[in-house]
């Protein structure tokens, strides 16, 4: 018999991959972009670090991009910012040039 049988402990596959993952915890920027009504598109940027104000992000934003925007509150994501038509490039652009976040931790999705 093996050792983990012996001491009854069931084998649970997926122990180290947790344990390995959790000393990283290098937390990505998502960039998102959704499809509206017709050629109306939504940009969502997800995963902002918490010492930063998202409202005041927010409104430098809309001030350097000419859009709308908003932030909405979620339980299991934080702060999440919505902008009105495809920001994705012109926000990582501006997060690499104010140094809120490297280039290799913002993850841009969509078609």
């Amino acid at each position: 018999m093996s050792n983990i049988e012996e001491l009854n402990v069931p084998f649970d596959p997926f122990a180290d991959v947790e344990e390995e993952s959790s000393p990283k915890t290098t937390s990505y920027i998502h960039l998102r972009i959704q499809q509206r009504n017709g050629r109306k598109t939504l940009t969502t940027l997800q995963g902002l670090p918490t010492e930063y104000d998202a409202k005041k992000i927010l409104k430098q934003f809309k001030k350097e991009f000419a859009c709308n925007g908003t932030v909405v509150e979620d339980e299991e994501l934080g702060n999440v910012l919505q902008l009105s038509g495809d920001q994705r490039l012109k926000i990582a652009e501006f997060l690499v040039k104010e140094e809120i976040a490297k280039k290799a931790n913002i993850k841009v999705h969509g078609f």
